[in-house]
């Protein structure tokens, strides 16, 4: 769990299909980021709340709000907030007229990352993101 660089910014990413996981990994890793992944609600509390145990947390969240069988962004933002009311946490979804995407803040997000995304979306959202919220 320990950052390769700790100049990097972390970033933790949950989202149930691997294939986002995966090319989201790749460009983060190409925009200087030090991305951590993972597939559900459980792991991504165990993972924030680990890392920052460890004095190495990380910069911002990016949750999907739909993890069909378990928690999704909602709730994990929900459990991250009790356990850190200063998390950074972007929502990723696809749908547009969610109220979670609509009333983020009113979710406790900071921002909303729409999918699909590519990899000048997903850089314009998280660069805006840390430039504005100096963490």
């Amino acid at each position: 769990m320990a950052s390769d660089n700790p100049t990097k910014k972390k970033i933790l990413i949950m989202d149930d299909e691997d294939a986002i996981c995966d090319i989201t990994t790749i460009i983060l890793r190409r925009l200087g980021y030090d991305p951590i992944t993972v597939s559900n609600g459980d792991d991504a509390v165990k993972a924030y709340k680990s890392a920052k145990e460890n004095g190495n947390g990380f910069d911002l969240v990016i949750l999907d709000l739909t993890i069909p069988g378990g928690k999704g962004g909602r709730e994990v933002m929900n459990d991250l907030k009790q356990y850190d009311a200063g998390v950074c946490a972007l929502v990723s979804s696809g749908d547009a007229n969610d109220p979670a995407v609509i009333s983020y803040q009113d979710y406790g997000f900071s921002g909303v990352l729409m999918k699909p995304y590519n990899k000048e979306k997903l850089s314009e959202c998280i660069n805006a993101y840390l430039t504005t919220n100096k963490n």
